[in-house]
């Protein structure tokens, strides 16, 4: 069972990000509203928006911003799936193009309602970069397809750089924090990509701090190298709003370095382990050095 507090747990000072300010963010607003584009840096409120923008990455978020499930950490809107808009690809690949990218980080909601949970619009994302701008790296972050492995053929079939899936927290809070997924539909589809396409980086992440022990997360992290995962984000929850998830406790600094070390150890790739970050937080860096431990 979940375990919460009656009371917040005051904000430690290692959690101050930068507020979004700055000549690049701003560039970057106003391309991303012009070209009609969601990102998941605003659709799920991530602390690190302002430093990211400004250095000119971001995540592109594809196939609406309205997701067919309701975990209980995310910021992103739910309800009816919007219609799939088949010009996006071109879209981002403009933005990508217009950025000087040379690695783009594409996600989505999830979107139960289609068969191929929107693999086929992932594929097309990553056809019309390479397309616009040859050479660009392109990281995927998927959903889990509800573990239809001719999904993931699709997406693997377009040859991403990076392949990642989040496990998102330990098995035990599943109910609680990822509705309507399975934890091992997610190691089994981390799995299947792998075998897909063995040279290619698949790459996995959790949030800290909703009740689950550390013995737990090293599980999750034995269960990930098991399933061939390269590289692992660890990261601190951070409560969206009032109406999401409590945040039980704030790890510190000092237990996500212990967690990388026994990462590092287990044999994993890179491992990306701090207070502040995401799924995609520096994910070039982490993808140069597995590409290395790959091959």
């Amino acid at each position: 069972m979940l375990i919460t507090l009656d009371t917040k747990p005051a904000r430690p000072q290692w959690l101050r990000a930068p507020a979004p300010v700055g000549s690049g963010y701003r560039d970057l607003k106003a391309l991303v509203t012009g070209l009609n584009l969601h990102t998941v840096c605003e659709s799920a409120a991530c602390p690190n928006i302002g430093e990211c923008w400004n250095r000119g990455t971001a995540t592109f978020m594809i196939l609406g911003n309205v997701c067919t499930r309701r975990c209980g950490f995310c910021a992103v809107q739910k309800g009816a799936p919007l219609p799939v808009d088949y010009d996006e690809p071109r879209r981002v690949a403009e933005a990508v193009r217009a950025m000087k990218l040379r690695y783009a980080v594409i996600t989505s909601v999830n979107r139960d309602d289609r068969k191929d949970g929107g693999a086929e619009l992932f594929r097309l994302c990553i056809e019309a970069i390479r397309d616009t701008v040859p050479g660009c790296k392109v990281e995927v972050l998927v959903p889990d397809f509800q573990g239809r492995r001719e999904a993931m053929e699709i997406v693997m079939q377009a040859r991403p750089d990076v392949l990642n899936h989040n496990t998102e927290t330990v098995p035990r809070l599943y109910r609680q924090v990822r509705l309507g997924a399975r934890y091992e539909r997610s190691l089994d589809m981390l799995a299947y990509a792998k075998s897909l396409s063995p040279e290619t980086p698949v790459k996995s992440g959790l949030m800290l701090g909703l009740g689950e022990t550390q013995d737990e997360v090293v599980g999750v992290m034995r269960d990930l190298h098991r399933s061939r995962v390269d590289i692992l984000t660890l990261g601190q929850y951070l409560r969206p709003s009032p109406k999401h998830l409590p945040i039980v406790r704030y790890v510190p600094p000092a237990e996500f370095a212990e967690l990388r070390a026994i990462g590092i150890a287990m044999g994993f790739a890179h491992v990306e382990a701090g207070p502040l970050v995401r799924s995609s937080y520096h994910a070039s860096d982490s993808h140069s050095q597995a590409v290395l431990a790959v091959a």
